[in-house]
């Protein structure tokens, strides 16, 4: 079958990894069936009108259209749509299209639909349509998501959190629950013991991340005299912690990174014993998913769908982000993390909840029931 992917998030040369767990369940779905993706995003440099950078990225043909942005949202809005429709007319035509987050750009979807009889399905990842957040998304926001999700033949929610949240502003159409992807042959266990044991914390390292109180704890609990390592970094601005422990003269003890391309992600999980996830809103996270595929045990605040996919003794869920309680959990995890589940169990869960071959299989399913 003929699948098209668009998405409000893909990465692209201005955010490399935005939406990046887009392009894995793109991935997923090219196991069985013919999928294209197309993207398109502002960039307010270019000189040029519109720019088409089409490239078969990991098998799968990818166009991303950039346009030449203004400072007038409106306009944005318009040059954004023809964009989508300049790349549309390059892409083969496809039998469904596979939206992703009920933004506004996925009025897109819709005209495919109006215009040319395309159902589309959405996937939904974006944190502002959680139920807790209903009162702080803007009512505009809101209107929209409804009214492009009553537009789907289905709705798949990452998690029962977030479909709740969906369900909420008002969108009527059947919901699957279908988690993010791990690729599981990337993301894999080692069987040796670290000499000194290694926390781990991988993010964009946005505020609600709350990277710099985990390294508050981390540096607390070094000074008294717990021995363990944290590579703690991302695709953020890391330079304030990086001034933290370099002022604790704690480098030996601290490895502070940037960017990670995926495989670098999956090879400091491979070397890590504990990934920390401190966050004050999550959906249903792919560091956690891909924490278990690399055999690895998990400390996290139990936000949004992150308790749904997360297994007796995986690890230790935290009421929220309070410090007392991450440094209670990782005094926990360095003392006795041998009466946690051992690795197997951890791999064989991920590869049966969150493989490629699993998400890909249960798209399909959706897909031959839409067509």
């Amino acid at each position: 079958m003929k699948i098209l992917f668009i998405s409000s998030w893909f990465p692209n040369k201005l955010e490399p990894t935005n939406g990046n767990f887009v392009q894995r369940h793109a991935e997923a779905a090219a196991l069985f069936h013919d999928v294209e993706i197309l993207h398109a995003i502002g960039d307010i440099n270019q000189k040029e009108e519109f720019i088409f950078d089409d490239n078969i990225i990991n098998g799968i043909r990818t166009l991303v259209v950039y346009y030449k942005n203004t400072h007038n949202p409106i306009l944005n809005f318009i040059k954004r749509i023809k964009a989508y429709k300049k790349g549309f007319q390059r892409m083969q035509k496809p039998e469904l299209v596979h939206a992703n987050v009920l933004h506004n750009n996925m009025l897109f979807a819709v005209y495919l639909k109006k215009k040319y009889k395309i159902p589309f399905i959405v996937t939904e990842h974006w944190t502002a349509l959680r139920r807790n957040n209903y009162n702080i998304t803007s009512s505009k926001i809101k209107r929209i998501a409804k009214y492009i999700g009553n537009q789907a033949s289905v709705i798949c929610p990452v998690s029962e959190d977030l479909k709740k949240g969906i369900e909420n502003i008002g969108v009527k159409k059947p919901m699957v629950v279908i988690p993010n992807v791990v690729d599981t042959h990337l993301f894999s266990p080692r069987f040796t013991e670290n000499s000194v044991f290694n926390f781990i914390h991988i993010s964009s390292l946005i505020p609600r991340k709350n990277v710099g109180k985990i390294l508050k704890v981390a540096i607390k609990l070094l000074k008294k005299g717990y021995n363990f390592t944290l590579q703690i970094g991302g695709d953020g601005d890391f330079s304030e912690i990086k001034n933290i422990v370099k002022k604790e003269d704690l480098q030996n003890n601290i490895d502070v990174f940037g960017m990670q391309t995926l495989k670098q992600v999956s090879q400091r999980m491979h070397d890590a014993d504990c990934f920390i996830l401190f966050s004050d809103d999550e959906n249903q996270p792919c560091v956690i998913a891909e924490s278990f595929a690399s055999g690895i045990h998990v400390i996290s605040t139990n936000v949004g769908g992150i308790s749904e996919f997360f297994p007796e003794n995986s690890g230790i869920l935290l009421d929220n982000a309070d410090e007392n309680l991450l440094e209670n959990a990782m005094i926990k995890i360095l003392s006795d993390h041998h009466s946690f589940c051992n690795k197997d169990t951890l791999v064989q869960y991920a590869q049966k909840t969150f493989s490629q071959e699993t998400i890909g299989k249960q798209f399909s399913e959706i897909y031959h029931k839409v067509i």
